[in-house]
């Protein structure tokens, strides 16, 4: 392992010369509704076989007061901290190479934070950085979720068929070193997928599976998302069962459908079916599902 760089940056092992590779990262926080962007990254890092080359400090870029490690226990008795730590994994898949950047959103120096990534990206000698987002927003939960592309680059947005970002207002970690890889003339691109605000919970495997599947025809892997894409039927299912029975519900679903439909909704930001090595946690059940939905309600008739 190497000493640290002023940015935090810390290389853990070598590795052998990459194939076309690509730097895709997301970050839990304010960049990830639902946890949708860091299961997307999850997924890619283990499916890829994922083996981790660096990681930055945390001490350089959290509060813990905010981001607390976490104690675990060793065979019942030997405690031991996980620090809440930015990894670089390198993912294998045939057509390509992967560094997956996982981490939490900094909470100080977002600056040097962005440079110890680009240290890695230009380490690598990576071709494009691609970042996952997701946003709560108006959609409903029965609809196709509608990914997003957006590029500041005018001649990426052209050759990749993406859109121009036009977001003006506060940004996230993303947005910042989108920001930085301008300046310094690196191609990047954002990918982000809209969630059901009204069931916000993690996970959101729909969106995941979007995210993941615009990502894999942007940069060419074929990616075997059958597994993915049946737990967000079985997601949508159990949301589904939820709403039947409440008419409120149904008929706020109902609206969001027709402004879906008529193309009126806009997005502004910068059994072994479901393996919980996947997804983290099970999928919710219809209880927490309908707990949530009516706390929505209650902040909808008290705004």
């Amino acid at each position: 392992m190497d000493a640290p760089t002023p940015d935090g940056l810390i290389w853990d092992a070598p590795f052998a010369a990459l194939h076309r590779p690509v730097v895709v990262a997301a970050f839990e926080g304010w960049n990830d509704a639902a946890d949708a962007a860091t299961f997307a990254t999850q997924w890619l890092a283990r499916h890829g076989a994922g083996e981790q080359v660096a990681h930055i400090d945390p001490e350089e870029h959290t509060d813990f007061q905010a981001r607390r490690p976490q104690v675990h226990l060793v065979d019942g008795v030997t405690r031991s901290v996980t620090w809440p730590e930015t990894t670089f994994r390198v993912a294998r898949f045939p057509e390509r190479d992967l560094v997956v950047v996982q981490g939490v959103e900094p909470s100080y120096r977002w600056r040097s934070f962005c440079t110890a990534i680009l240290d890695v990206h230009a380490a690598v000698g990576a071709e494009l950085l691609v970042t996952f987002g997701a946003l709560l927003a108006d959609v409903p939960h029965t609809r196709p979720v509608r990914v997003t592309g957006t590029a500041t680059d005018p001649g990426l947005v052209e050759r990749l068929d993406l859109e121009p970002s036009r977001y003006e207002g506060p940004t996230g970690i993303v947005g910042v070193l989108h920001d930085r890889c301008r300046q310094a003339g690196l191609p990047s691109v954002s990918l982000w997928a809209p969630v059901p605000h009204y069931v916000s919970a993690p996970p959101n495997p729909p969106a995941s599976q979007a995210i993941l599947e615009r990502f894999g025809r942007l940069v060419g892997l074929d990616l075997d998302l059958a597994r993915v894409a049946r737990t967000a039927d079985r997601w949508r299912e159990q949301v589904d069962a939820a709403t039947v029975d409440d008419d409120d519900i149904r008929a706020y679903v109902d609206r969001l459908e027709s402004r879906y439909d008529a193309g009126d909704l806009e997005l502004d930001f910068d059994d072994d079916e479901l393996d919980d090595d996947d997804w983290g946690d099970e999928l919710p059940s219809g209880d927490e599902i309908a707990g949530e939905l009516e706390q929505f309600l209650r902040e909808q008739r008290n705004d």
